[in-house]
Order: C-alpha cells, then structure tokens, then sequence
C-alpha cells in the first residue's frame, strides 16, 4: 500500500451520495452490514437501522460528565467498512448524524474516503440521515430525519479488489447495508498483523485532516503497512478528552493490541486540568491501569504533545473564536487564555509538561523495559511550523497530518 500524497488542490473532489434513489442499475445485491465487515471500533451498538460503531464501551460513556459530548466517542475516526469483491458497482447506505449551524465557521465536511487496494479512489459524502440544526444566535436546536444516505462509489475496476471505505472522522453514521452487483465478502485482519491501539487528542482523532485515512495515525499505519508487517490501526483520538480518564485507560487495557501508543499533554495543557501537583499521578495511574493484566509486558510508547505555539509557554484554557480569513471566509481559530505567570504557580504549558513527562518515562522505564518515550517535537516541530503552520493555531492541516504519519511510521517498523 501506498501513502497518498494529496494537497488540497489534488484531492479528490468529494461525491455526493443520493438520499432518495440510486445512481447505479438494478437489481443490486443488498449485503447487511455485519461486524465482520467492521474494522477499528471498539463497541457495535444494534439499532432499529443497522450498526453504530461506538470508539468507546457503553459503560465508560455513562461515565461522561460535565460538558464532555458524548459524540466525540462515536465519532468513528478510524472505523472502516473492509470488504473483497469483483463488483463494479458498490453503495454503502448509512444513516448520518449531522451537526449544522448556519452563518457558522467553515470547517472540512464530513467525507468517506475511498480505498480500492491500498489507493485513494475517491472521497465522497453522504446526504441525508437526521440532521440537526443550531441556531448561533439564539441557541435554538431543531431536528428533521431525511432518510437513508448513500454514499455512492466511482466505477470500480473489473476483478476481485479489496475495498475499504473509512468513516468521516467528525460524523457519526449507522451502517446499514452494501449494495453491489457482485457478491461482497468480509476482509479479516492479515495473519500475524500488528494491532496498533493509539490514544490521543483531536490532532489524532484527524482535525483537519481532509478525512479519516488522512489523519496522522492513518497515514503512519498506511506507510508501515507498506514497507512491511500488516498494521491494524484501532485509533482512540478524543478530540479534546485525552485528559488522563480511567475509562480511557480501562478501555485500552482491554484491547487487543502488539502496541500501544499514547500521545499526551495538549489537552491537559488546553483544558487547564491538571495542575504540576495532579499530572503525575494522574499519569501514573493511567499507566497502572493499562499495564494491568494482559498489557504487563506490551510495548507501550508515550509520546509528548507537538509543538503548539500559543501553549509553549502560556497555561490554558485554550479559547476558541472566530474570524474571516484572507478570502473573507468565516474560520474558528484558538488562542491561550491563561496567564503566562501562571507556570510558576504549577499551571502548566507545553514546556513544563514535556519536561515532566519524560521525567517520569524515565523513572518507569527502570522498571518497566518495555516502556518507552518520544519526543512530539520529533514529529513536528519549531522548524516545522515554520513551514507548515498550524491553520487554526491549534491543528495540523493536510500536509502536516502527511509529514507526522510518514515521521511516525518510522517508530512503527521498530515493532514490525
């Protein structure tokens, strides 16, 4: 397989999928969706329409509290719908959950991207499903069902072919059914395939990546997968939750896994919570509990947070506000809240929690060689950002997702 390389100008265009009839010639063969068909999520929750595939266990979302949203956890980024079959004419049918506020800043638009063996076929988007509506000005939230989404793939190529169809990332969608003029079978992981759990904040659940196999621990599981071993990515990005929670930590303890990697500190330093007092022992539990059981000797790599320039050396919260860009185009940007002299008091920013976390992988690793650290800043950096700067001051956009996966598999043929 190969990592795309696809500047927003080369993209391809996403198609748009046709919520009330078929593009293609009838009668097609209709294939429920099935859990074998499933790959990279954690829960399959039965519903009056098909499979909703959760990235965190029922009992740990009853877990939420305060004003987490429940959504970011089943947001299936990383979850992919992997099928073989000689079909030339396949639609996979959901049921989206869309999020609209009018008059709004613009963000990426939810996409299914493509993959015909191992190649970017297209990008396509998927009307329809329940849509819900918030009015910015005055809080207002409505509801309507538009049925069925269909998102309807290009012409494939004649002969067997492995398809697989990755979830947008910032989209929650029910799988129903397959529709092909050729019979479609399940596509099980590779023998002796190394099953990759990563947990991390929304750099790795893909914001702004331009769809789910585009973000950063996509790309480096593709580009691993293609210089060696088979890498099955279960990818456990929260957007703004990676906060050291238990129920993270017993959900990944749970897993299946060759490896386990963590990606640390952005969102304890942008959602101020944890103190220099509380993060190592936050940390420190939240590696007991994975190491509990049948993840005592699992490589296990921590990776400290990116560079971010308006938290190295600023505490947070982080705060987002909107502004229009060169083009007048409406974009959310962020900025530290927090007060610099705040780091002398133990608020931490990215310096001081880098700082300590690998304090503490080294204290670890005397005991535990089979931990290990690694540097954010190895991934992308001061010189980085330089040339490829943060859009929204915050996250990578598409050729930084490129150039950390492509940076990161490099670590990943360590374990292959």
């Amino acid at each position: 397989m190969t990592a795309p390389d696809l500047p927003e100008s080369a993209r391809p265009e996403p198609r748009r999928g046709c919520a009330k009839m078929s593009s293609v010639a009838q009668p097609m063969i209709r294939t429920p969706i099935t859990e074998e068909l499933i790959h990279g999520a954690v829960e399959l929750e039965r519903t009056v329409r098909g499979l909703l595939p959760h990235r965190l266990t029922a009992a740990s979302r009853a877990q939420l509290g305060g004003p987490v949203e429940p959504k970011v956890f089943s947001d299936p980024s990383g979850v992919r719908v992997r099928f073989r079959t000689a079909a030339t004419s396949v639609e996979l049918v959901t049921w989206p959950q869309k999020h609209l506020v009018p008059g709004g800043p613009v963000n990426h638009p939810p996409v299914y991207d493509i993959w015909c063996d191992g190649r970017l076929l297209a990008q396509s988007t998927a009307e329809g499903g329940t849509v819900i509506t918030e009015d910015p000005s005055t809080g207002e939230v409505s509801s309507r069902e538009e049925g069925p989404g269909v998102v309807v793939l290009p012409p494939l190529p004649a002969g067997q072919k492995t398809l697989e169809i990755w979830l947008p990332y910032q989209e929650r969608a029910e799988l129903v059914e397959i529709r092909s003029d050729a019979e479609v079978h399940p596509v099980p992981a590779a023998p002796g395939a190394l099953r990759w759990v990563h947990h991390g904040s929304s750099i790795s659940h893909g914001y702004d990546a331009v769809g789910a196999g585009h973000a950063w621990p996509a790309v480096a599981a593709r580009t691993a997968t293609a210089q060696g071993r088979p890498v099955e990515l279960t990818n456990l990005g929260f957007a703004g939750n990676a906060m050291l929670d238990p129920f993270a930590a017993r959900t990944i303890r749970e897993l299946d896994a060759d490896l386990i990697t963590l990606k640390l500190g952005i969102n304890v330093v942008n959602g101020d919570s944890h103190t220099l007092r509380s993060f190592a022992p936050a940390l420190h539990g939240f590696l007991d509990t994975i190491r509990e059981s049948r993840h005592r000797r699992t490589p296990l790599l921590v990776i400290s947070p990116l560079w971010c320039g308006i938290h190295e050396t600023t505490p947070g919260p982080v705060e987002a506000y909107e502004k229009h860009d060169d083009a007048g185009t409406l974009r959310r940007y962020f900025r530290a809240a927090g007060d610099p002299a705040g780091a002398a008091a133990g608020r931490l920013t990215l310096q001081t929690l880098r700082a300590e976390l690998e304090r503490i992988i080294t204290q670890r690793a005397e005991t535990d060689p089979h931990l290990h650290g690694l540097s954010g800043l190895a991934l992308y950096g001061a010189q980085d950002a330089e040339a490829l700067p943060l859009p929204d001051d915050l996250h990578p956009g598409h050729e930084t997702h490129q150039l950390i996966g492509e940076r990161f598999a490099e670590q990943l043929r360590a374990y292959l």
